[in-house]
């Protein structure tokens, strides 16, 4: 005589699969708006630095040439031989896309971004 043994299945219930999705949803929605957050702020970051840079360009350049307070920076790359230029052999330009702009040697500031105005900041403190 033929013993039939009880067919079980393997594998997962649909309450599971639900169950694990709905983990790494959460998950996910706690990770995108963090790793949002931190490349906006080192973003930031790197435009403040080139902008410290190219103030200090700037200062240098006027001291050479003999610059007094008040004379006009036309553009970042006028001070191109005085900053550390990019892989391109270029002044650098904010990561996030923003434009910089030059005024006058002494003004506070010598240089801006145009995303001063963004959350954080593109400015020099």
């Amino acid at each position: 005589m033929k013993t039939t043994k009880p067919s079980r299945r393997a594998g997962f219930t649909l309450v599971e699969i639900m169950i694990v999705v709905a983990i790494i949803g959460l998950l996910a929605a706690i990770a995108i708006p963090n790793f949002i957050r931190a490349r906006a702020t080192s973003q930031c970051n790197a435009c403040i630095n080139n902008l410290r840079q190219i103030d200090a360009g700037i200062n240098e350049w006027a001291l050479e040439n003999g610059k007094s307070n008040g004379a006009t920076v036309t553009n970042p790359q006028t001070v191109s031989g005085y900053i550390k230029l990019n892989s391109q052999g270029s002044v650098p330009g904010c990561p996030a896309g923003g434009t910089y702009t030059t005024s006058t040697v002494g003004a506070t500031p010598q240089i801006k971004c145009s995303l001063s105005s963004l959350t954080p900041g593109h400015f020099l403190p």
